[in-house]
């Protein structure tokens, strides 16, 4: 019994012992998070004094999505002897000016993917990798300083494709108005004077026209978190037919030291692109289609997968 009793009296004695350690503990943690608020508010200032200085700022992440797979005589689904596979790519990068009295930014967007479906029971299937997604985006800006947050500027953007038809359509903005800073990482263009030229093979859909050009992009990196988001956007002043615009957002999540998983997508409208797209799958014979005869529907995609970070 003496033993027990006193088995229970190191027993509580240790409980509160190790109570007051842990508040201890506790207690001692406090100030130093304390501590750490202050030393990254001491260095957050410092990258802004760091971001505000003349010179060029360049990066870039990317994204890597797949998978590939084989069946062999699996007997439940249509098509028992299947290889398959999809595979996409994306980079997103800059590469910004910045001086007293002007700026020079200039951003690429590709989005590259290929699929792969080889029945091999059917002999006279592809079983290559097709083309998929694919998507060239480039732009320059160079505005001169008129005011704090506002400048003079002109504008050049291209997008076309790179695996299937190559600048067939392709389109070449050129124009000139003003850009509006408000932010560090956020520009919004506004050239009411642009001109879209157009490429492409069949001349009696794809048309080039005056019009207006918005453009806003917000690029930034938040420790393991780089983001962009790019509206680009044409309103024709001939006919809203001739109007087009894409969106297109980027994420990357660093896990480990450059390495992480992205996600990106897409949103388009290109009532020029609707129209010849289904005109190139009219039957024989049939009457042509115009501008009136088609819906301008949703374009999108998206690609989830590993991410890299430059």
């Amino acid at each position: 019994m003496r033993k027990i009793v006193i088995l229970a009296i190191c027993a509580c004695f240790s409980l509160s012992t190790f109570a007051q350690t842990k508040e201890e503990l506790e207690a001692e943690k406090a100030p130093k998070k304390a501590e750490i608020a202050k030393l990254k508010g001491e260095v957050d200032a410092i990258q802004a004094k760091i971001d505000a200085l003349p010179g060029w700022r360049t990066g870039a992440f990317g994204t890597i999505g797949g998978s590939l797979s084989e069946f062999n005589k699996w007997y439940s689904q249509g098509t028992p002897n299947l290889s398959s596979g999809n595979i996409g790519v994306t980079v997103n990068g800059f590469a910004n000016l910045k001086q007293e009295k002007f700026f020079w930014r200039n951003a690429l967007n590709v989005n590259l993917g290929w699929v792969k479906f080889d029945d091999e029971d059917n002999p006279t299937d592809n079983s290559d990798f097709q083309e998929g997604t694919d998507v060239f985006n480039i732009s320059s800006l160079y505005g001169r300083n008129i005011a704090k947050n506002l400048a003079a500027s002109a504008l050049a953007e291209y997008r076309t494709t790179l695996l299937n038809n190559f600048n067939d359509p392709g389109y070449l903005d050129l124009g000139v108005g003003a850009t509006w800073t408000p932010i560090e990482n956020l520009v919004v263009v506004v050239h009411p004077l642009n001109y879209n030229f157009v490429f492409a093979d069949n001349d009696a859909i794809f048309e080039s026209s005056l019009g207006a050009k918005i453009l806003v992009d917000y690029t930034r990196q938040i420790g393991a978190i780089n983001f962009k988001s790019n509206l680009s956007t044409f309103q024709s002043y001939e006919s809203s037919d001739l109007s087009n615009w894409t969106w297109i957002n980027s994420f990357g999540y660093t896990l480990w030291k450059n390495i992480g998983v992205g996600f990106e997508f897409g949103l388009r409208s290109n009532k020029q692109e609707t129209l010849n797209f289904e005109t190139m799958n009219l039957a024989e014979g049939a009457d042509p289609l115009t501008f009136d005869d088609v819906d301008n529907e949703l374009q999108s995609y998206w690609l989830l997968g590993l991410n890299y970070s430059f």
